[in-house]
């Protein structure tokens, strides 16, 4: 694979050469967040963020899908039949998706595709999309991604890893497709061993920035009964509110609920985010709910991350270490210190 250079001011080159052939989706600043929007031509896209309010992941896991349609007049003779909704797949590029978030949509892959199920729309957006990474000069104080198997040039999910050197990029193709797209971007100047060599001292001094801290040694080894009856759950649930504010900003949940809306005759069958945070989460049609107390949801949500996800996949744990949960807690609830508690208990 080779490391090319991208001068700034050929940034927007760059880009609009690759709209040519994709839709391209960048960060752009929208009062005081920046989210990822689809370029259309009007839009600025904006690198100067420490990371999106929101992670990407709803490129490839909408907040809210369509997934089958119906009609109910018996008049018709597809009524009753479920058909699925029309859908397109274009080649897409996620342009300036940090390491750690890139790194939460490889994880989301075990629950989306794997060797029991395959979601048909997760596996063809992921399988047309490419991945252009941007690595972080300056952390968040909140950080801790290189607790949790990344950093902030980590590698993992992307085609090309960015490197800002002030003046210029350092674009790093790490697979066949990247290289592909710094072709079509045209991108051919190749980055000369000084640049390399600043490159290396960037990503070890982002690193070296990095405070925070998690222990997740002993959570493998950990009984999850023991885990499960900790002394600790109430304490920590204590100031929740279940406004579901951590499930909804994680780059790695994936829960979903499925509902019918109809209007008239006509049905649409529609899968929503949903949130282990919510009461409803897990009522049964009986009436009976079998997490139906404040503290048995929060237990569920660290509990999932941080010891049933390491024990069924030991691939680490459900966390990215983005900090996001930590910096949008409305009650300060910190996942960095759960961390702590589990690992030694």
């Amino acid at each position: 694979m080779s490391d090319k250079i991208i001068k700034k001011e050929d940034l927007e080159r760059f880009i609009k050469a690759l709209q040519q052939d994709y839709e391209v989706y960048a960060p752009v600043k929208e009062g005081d967040y920046y989210r990822f929007q689809l370029l259309k031509g009007d839009e600025t896209v904006d690198l100067n963020f420490s990371n999106t309010q929101l992670s990407p992941k709803s490129l490839l896991f909408p907040q809210s899908e369509r997934m089958f349609e119906f009609n109910l007049d018996e008049t018709k003779e597809e009524a009753h039949i479920l058909k699925e909704a029309p859908k397109e797949f274009p080649p897409s590029v996620i342009f300036g998706i940090r390491p750690c978030d890139a790194k939460a949509l490889r994880l989301m892959n075990v629950n989306f595709d794997n060797p029991e199920f395959q979601d048909p729309w997760w596996v063809k957006r992921r399988d047309s999309t490419a991945f252009i990474g941007l690595g972080c000069n300056e952390p968040r104080s909140t950080c801790f991604c290189t607790s949790v198997g990344g950093g902030p040039f980590h590698e993992e999910g992307l085609d090309i890893l960015l490197f800002d050197l002030g003046d210029l990029y350092l674009a790093k193709a790490l697979t066949d497709k990247g290289e592909r797209l710094l072709e079509q971007g045209g991108v051919s100047e190749d980055a000369d061993a000084d640049t390399k060599k600043k490159a290396d001292a960037l990503k070890q001094e982002a690193e070296d920035k990095i405070t925070s801290h998690v222990p997740t040694d002993k959570l493998k080894d950990k009984e999850a009964l023991k885990l499960f009856d900790a002394p600790f759950w109430d304490e920590v649930a204590f100031a929740c509110i279940n406004c579901g504010t951590c499930t909804f900003v994680c780059p790695t949940c994936w829960c979903f609920d499925i509902q019918d809306e109809v209007q008239k005759t006509q049905g649409d069958r529609i899968r929503n985010w949903d949130s282990c945070m919510f009461p409803l989460f897990t009522l049964h049609a009986s009436g009976h709910n079998p997490r139906s107390e404040k503290v048995q949801r929060v237990r569920q949500r660290f509990m999932h991350k941080l010891k049933y996800y390491v024990d069924k996949y030991d691939n680490g744990v459900a966390c990215v270490g983005c900090g996001r949960c930590v910096n949008s807690c409305p009650v300060n609830i910190d996942i960095r210190e759960v961390f702590r508690l589990m690992n030694e208990l």
